[in-house]
């Protein structure tokens, strides 16, 4: 006689065990479509980001939810009464939330520092680590299995992109100068890194001198490495450079494009930087010759919101000019942020 068949083996049964065992089978697959579609969802938008500057606004409940999670969630997961299954399940849960936030809140302000960065000289460096930091990000397994799972690297990355975003944020909507947005900054990156970061259990006198000497070491970073960070949102969008300037139309003329080789020259340089309306800061021009500082001008003060930008303008007269020298003009913050920069190189 044939074995009964068993009740519990029901067609329905049969397909969500399957469907389980396939899912298991490929969902490192599924996860990098999942990925793929979030650095789709970014691109959108830094589309975005380079057009209006309100969403930063929403930006502060987003890292204030990643930071309280990343903060509590260890505590929930040892909790007694948290069964293994549904550990993971709450991990799983708060890691997708987080990937989200961290995705909206880089890929908005890559395009701002994009902007400000100027491509040949240290502070586009910035950009590079705020676009791998993005990307990053995006990858499911890569955030999930390591960046999530280890205390260190997760308080590293949220430390990182606080920085970038407050780094934005106060100049725009509080219109603090980059002198001392960076300085704010660099304190709550390193407030933040060292609320999170605590490796092992140590008396609270020793924590709490380990956690000022954190937010020291971040506030020295920020103060000596400020010429490898973008003035953001402050841009340079135009620069010239003339044998003369014509005040009425804001122009140098006539455009120089090379240098009369061994006669003497007064060379104009003009320059125009947007910044946000009610922004104010400092700046200057720096002149060079080959590389070589020439001179600096005095500060001068900038004031947002002008469609065309900031107009800015300064000369220096050469005794002479050798063939194939090379001028820059930088124009840099009070704090040493370059804006951009411009090149003339006379005729050889």
């Amino acid at each position: 006689m044939p074995d009964s068949p068993n009740v519990s083996e029901t067609p329905t049964a049969i397909g969500k065990t399957s469907l389980r065992v396939w899912f298991q089978r490929h969902k490192d697959k599924i996860w990098w479509l999942h990925s793929l579609y979030a650095l789709g969802f970014g691109i959108g938008i830094m589309w975005l980001g380079a057009r209006n500057y309100n969403y930063l606004r929403v930006t502060v409940f987003h890292v204030g939810f990643i930071w309280l999670s990343s903060l509590y969630l260890p505590k929930l997961l040892d909790h007694p009464r948290l069964s293994a299954r549904w550990a993971v399940r709450l991990r799983w849960f708060i890691n997708y939330f987080n990937k989200n936030f961290y995705q909206q809140v880089l890929f908005f302000v890559l395009p701002i520092y994009y902007a400000s960065a100027t491509p040949s000289a240290a502070n586009f460096v910035f950009v590079l680590l705020l676009g791998i930091s993005a990307i990053l990000s995006t990858l499911d397994l890569v955030y999930d299995r390591h960046l999530a799972a280890r205390q260190s690297l997760t308080a590293a990355f949220f430390a990182f992109n606080l920085f970038a975003l407050i780094n934005v944020m106060l100049p725009v909507l509080w219109s603090i100068s980059n002198l001392w947005t960076t300085r704010i900054s660099g304190l709550l990156a390193g407030i933040a890194f060292a609320s999170l970061y605590r490796p092992i259990a140590k008396p609270r006198r020793l924590r709490i001198e380990v956690g000022l000497l954190t937010i020291v070491t971040f506030l020295a970073v920020a103060e000596y490495g400020r010429s490898f960070i973008p003035p953001a949102p402050l841009r340079l969008v135009s620069a010239e450079f003339g044998g003369g300037f014509d005040r009425e139309a804001m122009r140098a003329e006539p455009v120089l494009r090379v240098l009369e080789v061994g006669r003497p020259a007064r060379v104009w340089g003009v320059t125009a930087v947007r910044a946000p309306l009610g922004l104010r800061d400092e700046v200057q021009h720096r002149w060079f010759q080959n590389g070589r500082l020439i001179w600096a001008s005095p500060f001068y003060d900038l004031t947002g919101g002008r469609e065309q930008g900031f107009r800015l303008w300064t000369a220096y007269t050469f005794a002479t000019i050798a063939a194939g020298t090379e001028l820059r003009l930088d124009v840099e913050t009070e704090g040493g942020q370059l804006i951009g920069r411009a090149k003339l190189r006379a005729a050889r």
